[in-house]
Parts: structure tokens; C-alpha cells; sequence
């Protein structure tokens, strides 16, 4: 007896090492490539861009701006880093065009050019430096490349996050070529990012906090107020001096229910669960490789420095607004995610901190670097809106039989009360039923209709259960949409 019970535990632990070993990973798909930063060097890396004589531009929070030699080699281990520039005051935006660094800082965009081959930049000139800073120290400044019509993004933090004691704070603003700026969209909060879509709209990443219940992703639609009123008072210097501002929403609302009472207000595009997918959204990129970076062309990644991960978004355009699905990607960074930058050769770089906010990552500092493997992850490509439910993709065909049993998919949806206090918890929770699914015939694709769509609401979508015809289970089987607007039939 002794003998059977031995030999069946055996069987068992291998089992379960052979299913251990089968479970797919992030690591197989996109794995991670740590730089070693030199003794002496903090690189709390605030931007990232590469140059056109093969080195990365990496700028830190500390007001430096380092050029990495052999950042694109299989071992970073072998990067080495040149001092470019110093003295500037928290760098958290790099683009170069036309010969010029442009250096985006807490009170001007600055730009740098080394005209002697030296290394070192030796013309420094203000672009523009038309906002206002008080020294407080949540001022924040996160600068764009330059967009189709030559113009850069600059967004700008609220002082201390709250309040604007000067002048554009909690505004985006266009520069335009010759350095003039130009007040875009009011109603920012304390942002993480920006940067544009395949289509050259731009986006940015505003924080937990007053009229903000979560973090979120939203589109900086020109004229647009995004939904914090503590830079309003700046519309009377507008060029042509606006008469007014866009009415206040009401404290304690919901933000569909104050979309649609004020005109110029723009709802965020995805709501990030507070906790379950982030809490400081930060950086963001686009993935315009051409599938150098694996099967999600055209989508946009954003960092959550709290985490210490990259999350993966899918957007689509309802009644003129973008909305869409945040779903996990990549975690397991050295410090907080902020800087993302995609390079034309499918690398994906990402620079961490964690001071003043705190990280999963324990480094204080990192630079890091993500690749394709070349292999697919089973993953839920796409999640788009329909009139009664919603259409899933998917990189892999599914197990049709599992797909179409009800128990598979577990859904709820929620939304944040849109208040004036700090943050919200999830409120007005529903359950709604998938009455019916329908696979289709080459697998790739799933259609859940559902009894009760929730505008307004985060639709949480879970499919643990779910297989792919080759019995692979979903590397991530969760996946958050933002209904904003419900599809017309």
C-alpha cells in the first residue's frame, strides 16, 4: 500500500511540474532586459528618444540627459552612458527634430544641439517658456514629439495637484513651430504621460485624485476640458479672451450624466481599475513597429509606476469619442514605470523611479528593455462595443466548446462617482448575464451578448476557463472596458 500510495504521489508531482511548465509566461513572449546603470549615475529616467547617430537619449529627474551607446545590443550589460547635458529641472520629455533635443521641464521647453562633436551640448536655448511655475513641487511638465502640423503637447500638473496659483497650470497646451504657445484643453489634473495614436491623436494620463476617481487614459481633444475645474481661471487669458469657461460639473455625479450636460467636457477614454490595474498611470506608447513587436499593431501600452507594470490598450471611436479595454501585459519592473518609448526596430525601453511615489520595484532607479520573442501569446486581442453586447478577438483561435458555455465568462461592471473629493470607490455595481455566444467559424473571434449594458460603467470581463484549440489557457484572462457610449443598433 505504502508502495501504490508513493508511486501515485510521484505521478501526481510530475503532473503537476509538467502543467507548471506548460503555463505560458510573460517572460516567453516578452522578455526583459535590464541596463546596468554605472555607479555615481541616478537615472531616474523621466524621457526616452532615440537619435539619429544610434544612441538613446535618456533624460532623469534630476535635470540630467545621458546618451546610452549600444542600447539596441542583446547584453545591455555592455550600454555605456555619456553626460549630454546638466542642470535642467526635471525632464520628463525628449524629442528630436531637425537637428535640436528638445528637452521638455517643469518651467520651459529647452533645446540642445552639440555643434563641436564633443559630446556634450553646447547650444542651449529656451523654446518656449510661456506657463507659469511657483516652485511647488508637484508641478509637473510632460512634453510630446511634435505632431503632424509641427506642433508639441505639453501638459501641465496642477500645483500640488489641487489647485492652479499660476498661470496654465492644469492645461495642455500646444508650441507651435516658431516657439509660441498656444492654450489647447483645460480640466488637468496631475498627468503621467502623453503621446499620440496611430492616427495622430494625441493622449495623456491623469491620476487618482480630485475629479478624477481613478486613473485614466483620455484624449486631449483641441478645445476639449477634461474634467478638473482648478484651471479655469486661465480662459479669460486665452487669445481672443474666452468669455467663459466650461460650466463646472456638479460634485457627486457620474461622468456620463455631466458628459452629457456640458459640451466641451471629454470623458476619459479608459478608466483603469483603482488597485486591479494600476494606481499612478504614467507613460505611454504606441506600437507603429509594423509587427516587429508582436500581434497588437497599432495599440497603445501605458506604464503604472505603482505597480511596476505596462498595461496594453485597445482603443475604437463611438459617436466621434474613443473608448475602449485595458488589459494587463507585462509586469516584473525593476522600479515605478514611467518613461515608455517604442523604437522602429519593435524595442519597447522603459525607465523607472519610484521617489515620491513609491513602487512594487524595489530599485530606486532602472532602464529596461522589451523585445518579441517571436512566439503568440493566447491573449484577447480586441474587446469592442456593440449595440447588445460586446465582440472579442482573439490571437489564437479558441476551444470552441469551452467558449460557448455560459459558466466560462464572468462579467460585472461598476463605475467612480465623479466628485470634487479625493478618488472614489467602485459604486453602483451590477451583474449582467450573457444570454447567449456565438463562436465564429475560424475561432478567432467571440460575440457575447448581454442582457444589460451599463453606459458609463467599467465592464469587467474574466475568462479563466477559456482555452484556444490547442488547450492553452489566456496568458491574461482579464480584460476592463470603458463603455462610455453604447453603439447604435
Amino acid at each position: 500500500m505504502k508502495h501504490i500510495l508513493t508511486a501515485f504521489l510521484c505521478c501526481l508531482l510530475s503532473s503537476i511540474a509538467i502543467a507548471q511548465t506548460a503555463t505560458p509566461k510573460e517572460d516567453d513572449f516578452y522578455p526583459l532586459a535590464r541596463f546596468t546603470i554605472p555607479q555615481g549615475i541616478v537615472l531616474e529616467a523621466g524621457a526616452i528618444e532615440p537619435l539619429p547617430d544610434g544612441t538613446l537619449a535618456v533624460s532623469t529627474r534630476r535635470g540630467d540627459i545621458y546618451r546610452v551607446t549600444d542600447a539596441w545590443n542583446e547584453d545591455p550589460t555592455v550600454a555605456k552612458y555619456e553626460l549630454f547635458a546638466q542642470g535642467l529641472h526635471e525632464v520628463l520629455g525628449l524629442t528630436y527634430k531637425e537637428g535640436w533635443l528638445y528637452a521638455t521641464q517643469r518651467g520651459e521647453v529647452t533645446r540642445l544641439r552639440d555643434t563641436d562633436d564633443d559630446g556634450l551640448a553646447d547650444e542651449i536655448e529656451t523654446f518656449s517658456d510661456s506657463w507659469g511655475i511657483n516652485g511647488d513641487y508637484h508641478e509637473y511638465a510632460f512634453g510630446s514629439p511634435f505632431d503632424k502640423d509641427g506642433n508639441m503637447w505639453v501638459v501641465l500638473c496642477l500645483t500640488g495637484s489641487f489647485g492652479s496659483d499660476c498661470p496654465w497650470r492644469g492645461w495642455a497646451v500646444r508650441i507651435d513651430p516658431n516657439g509660441k504657445m498656444i492654450p489647447t484643453c483645460s480640466g488637468i489634473r496631475s498627468p503621467g504621460g502623453i503621446a499620440f495614436n496611430a492616427e495622430g491623436d494625441v493622449f495623456y494620463t491623469d491620476n487618482q485624485g480630485p475629479w478624477n476617481g481613478t486613473s485614466g487614459l483620455k484624449w486631449l481633444r483641441p478645445g476639449s476640458f477634461q474634467g478638473h475645474p482648478g484651471g479655469n481661471r486661465w480662459f479669460s487669458k486665452t487669445e481672443g479672451g474666452a468669455k467663459s469657461a466650461p460650466k463646472e460639473p456638479e460634485s457627486g455625479s457620474r461622468i456620463v450624466v455631466e458628459a452629457d450636460k456640458i459640451p466641451e467636457y471629454e470623458p476619459p477614454v479608459i478608466l483603469f481599475p483603482y488597485q486591479k490595474m494600476g494606481q499612478s498611470a504614467s507613460g505611454i506608447a504606441c506600437d507603429v513597429s509594423g509587427g516587429k513587436f508582436g500581434p497588437f499593431q497599432n495599440q497603445l501600452f501605458v506604464g503604472d509606476v505603482t505597480h511596476s507594470t505596462v498595461m496594453r490598450c485597445f482603443l475604437e471611436k463611438v459617436d466621434g469619442h474613443y473608448q475602449g479595454a485595458c488589459f494587463p501585459f507585462r509586469e516584473g519592473f525593476a522600479s515605478g514605470t514611467l518613461a515608455l518609448r517604442m523604437t522602429d526596430d519593435g524595442s519597447m525601453f522603459v525607465g523607472g523611479t519610484n521617489r515620491g511615489w513609491g513602487s512594487r520595484g524595489t530599485k530606486p532607479f532602472s532602464l529596461e528593455r522589451l523585445r518579441w520573442t517571436g512566439k503568440v501569446p493566447f491573449e484577447i486581442h480586441e474587446m469592442r462595443a456593440k449595440p447588445d453586447g460586446f465582440e472579442l478577438t482573439f490571437t489564437e483561435p479558441v476551444d470552441p466548446e469551452i467558449a460557448r458555455k455560459p459558466e466560462t465568462w464572468k462579467l460585472e461592471t461598476y463605475c467612480y462617482i465623479f466628485q470634487s473629493s479625493y478618488g472614489s470607490p467602485e459604486v453602483d455595481h451590477t451583474k449582467p448575464t450573457i444570454p447567449k455566444i456565438t463562436v465564429s467559424e475560424d475561432g478567432l473571434s467571440v460575440y457575447l451578448k448581454v442582457d444589460s449594458l451599463q453606459r458609463g460603467h467599467i465592464h469587467e470581463l474574466h475568462a479563466d476557463a477559456l482555452r484556444s484549440k490547442s488547450g492553452t489557457p489566456l496568458l491574461h484572462p482579464s480584460a476592463y472596458y470603458t463603455l462610455e457610449y453604447i453603439p447604435k443598433p
